[in-house]
């Protein structure tokens, strides 16, 4: 009894895990995961994910698995210098994704296009952006475009009077109320007033006065979800209530949650409805609902198909090596993506549709899809749009809420 007592159990060994392929392909990812605009690379992350892995699932680029490599932009202009910077020189990046803002994509892409290494970005609308150079890409729609929908769609309600409210040290914001202006005035329109605000402002109240007291139809507010919401809230405690009209930075779950019921009665622009009758969209959303628990937004649709152009390419140019990706990439035509068919033109800015959603019962509602000018579809109202509310009554000097 005592002897046996000396015996040990075998040791079983742990299994060794496989080798990391050294012919992995590494996409880079960055974007704000962080911030004021949290939302935007959180969205952006999950669709980049579930994209590398149905590539690996179903075995990978050129017969090596890809790697997603990721940095988070803290939504400052600082940090996305230094992450993409990283992602180039020390995690060897065959192919940049992001980033999601405008003025944080200008910063990146004269990096990317001085380094040679392809970039796309799946949500900077601003022109500017593609236009550093021949190695930047984008998946998604630009201001022009989307600028001159939301300029249509306010025709489309009979509204001839806007007003204006945006950030002109954001060229997002600027770009976009820009185009929209002389849209509008192209067809007829008038613009009774432009007012201002500074990233990070929390009261609106003067702005809001002098809109008001305008008599506009509607409010054109090119701006990102957290200050469009604020926004609008006050306006509606003001007594301004007739529909804003926005674009893509609305986008966010987080619009819905701060404006609550102020936001109803609002439009805006995007990339994406998973009311989408295609076999792409339904594929996706499953996909996306199986693995997140809730239906794909917006940036997370594009993000998909940014990596999905860009393993795409990947496999055309049958190498990693970055002037023939680019070259690829550059070559672009009927790519079957979530958020539509995607060409890329001269300038590496896709040809694809747009989405006019309204705000209404605290959620997104699919309204309308607008074609590109060069496809023969026109825009097609799905459900009925109300006319623009009264113009209210101006605003005395001083008085805050209208009088009874």
């Amino acid at each position: 009894m005592l002897s046996g007592c000396d015996k040990k159990a075998p040791v079983v060994a742990k299994p060794t895990p496989p080798p990391e392929d050294p012919l992995t392909t590494r996409l880079g990812f960055f974007a704000s995961m962080s911030g004021p605009q949290a939302s935007f690379g959180n969205d952006a992350i999950n669709g980049a994910r579930l994209a590398v892995e149905q590539i690996n699932e179903a075995g990978g680029v050129l017969g090596h698995p890809v790697q997603l490599m990721v940095k988070d932009t803290q939504s400052r202009i600082d940090e996305t210098s230094i992450a993409v910077n990283q992602l180039i020189t020390e995690e060897k990046v065959a192919v940049l994704i992001g980033e999601i803002a405008t003025d944080r994509s200008l910063v990146a892409a004269p990096i990317a296009q001085a380094k040679g290494v392809p970039m796309i970005t799946p949500g900077s609308t601003n022109e500017k952006v593609t236009a550093t150079g021949d190695y930047i890409f984008r998946a998604c729609f630009t201001d022009s475009f989307q600028a001159a929908v939301m300029a249509k769609f306010a025709r489309s309600i009979n509204a001839t009077k806007a007003a204006i409210l945006f950030d002109p040290a954001n060229p997002y914001s600027s770009g976009l109320a820009e185009i929209f202006k002389k849209d509008f005035l192209a067809h007829g329109g008038t613009i009774v007033t432009e007012e201002f605000y500074q990233a990070g402002d929390k009261n609106f109240a003067t702005q809001l006065n002098s809109i008001k007291a305008r008599l506009p139809e509607i409010v054109f507010l090119p701006s990102y979800y957290g200050e469009a919401a604020l926004i609008i809230r006050q306006a509606r405690q003001a007594g301004l209530d007739v529909p804003f009209l926005g674009t893509d930075g609305w986008d966010s779950p987080e619009f819905l949650k701060v404006g609550g019921e102020a936001v109803n009665n609002c439009y805006f622009s995007s990339h994406f409805a998973v009311e989408s009758k295609s076999n792409e969209v339904k594929r996706f959303v499953e996909a996306y609902t199986a693995k997140y628990g809730s239906a794909p937004p917006p940036l997370a649709a594009l993000t998909y198909d940014a990596v999905s152009l860009a393993t795409d390419a990947l496999k055309r140019s049958g190498n990693t090596e970055a002037a023939s990706l680019r070259d690829a990439l550059a070559a672009t035509t009927e790519f079957p993506g979530v958020t539509g068919k995607i060409s890329l033109d001269q300038e590496r800015n896709p040809t694809k549709p747009g989405i006019v959603i309204r705000v209404e019962d605290g959620k997104f509602t699919y309204l309308e899809t607008v074609e590109p000018p060069n496809q023969t579809k026109a825009v097609v109202p799905q459900t009925p749009v109300a006319a623009p509310a009264p113009a209210p009554t101006p605003v005395q000097e001083g008085e805050a809420t209208p009088k009874p």
